[in-house]
């Protein structure tokens, strides 16, 4: 078996007395897609910074393509593609002139190289856009063309999706994956549950701590054991503090129209028998599928 790509052990930083970055563990494989799953704060940007070695680690080690981030950070930096949250891109220069001034920094002269990477991202016939004029899901597929111009094969994505609409959103999955099946190594944090599902492995953070590690379907096997339920009943607020008090449900939650109920021993009659002698109309209860979503309420509860 080959060296990992990323190997990190006991990780940690500190701000003073607030932990941001608690002890994790992990490794990432060549050609691997793995998505770092938590909501805004939970250590996820911190973990990426402390690996580009930007940030000294409080406390553990780690190494990226075999360097080590804190001692050999700038041969790290120049081997990565990095795209930050909030990449600086010059609104004031066209999308080539961008992508042109930031292949300079990484030593890449060679327009041809230059064009290839704009082809890639689905930037070609904007070259001469100003990037102050562009949409937000255009603006970052120069982020990621930027990040990719030297052609690094692996790359850090920093909630890449963050602020666009869902069809540039699958867009981009679709690059990402387009990417990987050239060999590409691809970390990627993200807010979106559904987006963590397109990942071969996902990264479940909250409060600092790595809470599970696996693919989507082994997390949803191991850690929601109980039967998932949809409930449509009216009206769903009472419907859902009712069923919040039956013995056996995990977990009970509005969704959308209806509401989920995770649960051990409960089985359909006997929710429907509470329900009705509550006085609330059931149209229908049904079996749900496990969701990533599911499975980090649980981890994180």
């Amino acid at each position: 078996m080959t060296d990992p790509v990323i190997s990190v052990q006991n990780l940690t930083r500190r701000f003073g007395n607030f932990v941001a970055v608690d002890h994790i563990n992990f490794e990432v494989q060549g050609g691997e897609v793995i998505g770092y799953l938590g909501p805004n704060g939970s250590g996820k940007t911190t973990t990426i910074r402390m690996l580009l070695g930007l940030l000294k680690p409080s406390d553990g080690q780690a190494t990226v393509l075999g360097y080590d981030v804190f001692e050999q950070s700038e041969e790290i930096r120049m081997r990565v593609g990095y795209m930050s949250q909030k990449f600086a891109i010059y609104d004031d220069l066209t999308t080539l002139e961008n992508l042109t001034f930031y292949g300079g920094v990484y030593g890449v002269t060679d327009k041809t190289r230059i064009q290839h990477t704009l082809e890639l991202v689905g930037l070609k016939g904007h070259e001469n856009t100003l990037t102050r004029d562009m949409s937000t899901g255009w603006r970052q597929r120069l982020s990621l063309g930027i990040a990719l111009v030297h052609e690094p094969k692996l790359l850090f994505l920093d909630e890449p999706t963050s602020g666009v609409d869902p069809t540039a959103r699958r867009a981009f999955w679709d690059l990402i994956y387009q990417l990987a099946e050239g060999g590409v190594t691809i970390l990627v944090t993200t807010h979106y549950m559904d987006e963590a599902e397109y990942c071969e492995r996902v990264g479940v953070m909250r409060d600092g701590k790595l809470l599970a590690m696996d693919t989507p379907t082994n997390l949803k096997k191991s850690i929601i054991t109980g039967d998932v339920w949809e409930v449509y009943a009216n009206p769903l607020e009472k419907g859902l503090e009712i069923l919040a008090s039956l013995e056996g449900v995990e977990r009970v939650g509005l969704a959308g129209d209806h509401l989920r109920v995770i649960s051990q021993r409960v089985e359909q009659d006997a929710m429907q028998s509470l329900l009705n002698r509550a006085g609330i109309h059931v149209e229908k209860i049904e079996r749900g599928e496990p969701t990533l979503e599911d499975v980090f309420l649980s981890l994180a509860r």
